[in-house]
C-alpha cells in the first residue's frame, strides 16, 4: 500500500472526531475526518484509504449504509471497518454488523489503548494484503506478456504442426522412380497388349 494511505474517521460530533484523532496520533498514520455518511462515501471513493472507524447512528446515510454500498464495490468490498456506537449493546446491531463483515463493533467512549492496537492490526494487514494483490497483478501482466499468441489454423481447420488422429508420425517416403515414370507406365500401348513389338514376320507359302 502506498506510503499515504489513509484512515478515515467519521461521525457528525466534532468532539468525537477531535478525540479519536487525538487516540490515534501516537501511531503516525495519515487520518483524515468526515462529518457525515456522503462525505465518507466520496472520500472512500476518491481511493487510498486503509481502514475506517464509523459511527454507526449518523443523520441522513448510516454507519451501516455505508458499509452495504462498499461491500458492493470490488475497489472497496476489503477496506476493513470498525463501526463505533453509543447506544450501548444490541444483539440486533451486532449480528446486522458483523453480517456485513464488519472487523470490529466497539462502545463509546472507547478504550485508547485498545483502539491503537486494534487499528495498528487492522492497518498494516490491510497493507500487506494490497502489495501482494500488487504483485499479483504484476506477474499476471508478466505471464501475458511472454505468453505466445496460439497458432493459426489452416483454411481445413489444422493446426501447422499438428498430427491428425491416426496419422502416421513418420514422413512419407519418396519414390524412387524419376517424376515422369508412373506416367509413362499408364500410357497404354496404341498396338494393344498382345500385339508382338517389331516389324512384322513373312509368312511362308503353303
Amino acid at each position: 500500500m502506498p506510503s499515504d494511505a489513509k484512515i478515515l474517521i467519521v461521525d457528525d460530533h466534532e468532539d468525537t472526531l477531535y478525540a479519536l484523532e487525538s487516540v490515534l496520533a501516537p501511531l503516525g498514520y495519515r487520518v483524515v475526518r468526515a462529518t457525515g455518511g456522503d462525505e465518507a462515501l466520496k472520500e472512500v471513493l476518491r481511493g487510498q484509504v486503509a481502514l475506517l472507524l464509523l459511527d454507526v447512528r449518523m443523520p441522513g446515510v448510516s454507519g451501516l449504509d455505508v458499509v452495504r454500498y462498499l461491500r458492493r464495490l470490488e475497489q472497496t468490498q476489503h477496506i476493513p471497518v470498525i463501526l463505533l456506537t453509543g447506544f450501548g449493546p444490541d444483539a440486533g446491531l451486532t449480528a446486522t454488523a458483523f453480517g456485513l463483515g464488519v472487523a470490529d463493533l466497539l462502545m463509546k467512549p472507547v478504550d485508547p489503548w485498545a483502539l491503537r492496537t486494534k487499528v495498528r492490526y487492522l492497518y498494516e494487514a490491510q497493507r500487506r494484503h494490497q502489495a501482494l494483490e500488487a504483485e499479483l497483478r504484476e506477474l499476471r501482466a508478466l505471464v501475458k506478456e511472454h505468453t505466445p499468441a496460439p497458432a493459426l489454423a489452416h483454411p481445413d481447420g489444422r493446426i501447422p504442426g499438428r498430427r491428425r488422429p491416426g496419422q502416421d508420425p513418420r514422413p512419407p517416403r519418396e519414390d524412387p522412380r524419376g517424376p515422369g515414370e508412373d506416367l509413362q507406365e499408364s500410357v497404354e500401348d496404341p498396338r494393344g497388349p498382345h500385339e508382338p513389338s517389331g516389324p512384322p514376320r513373312a509368312q511362308r507359302a503353303p
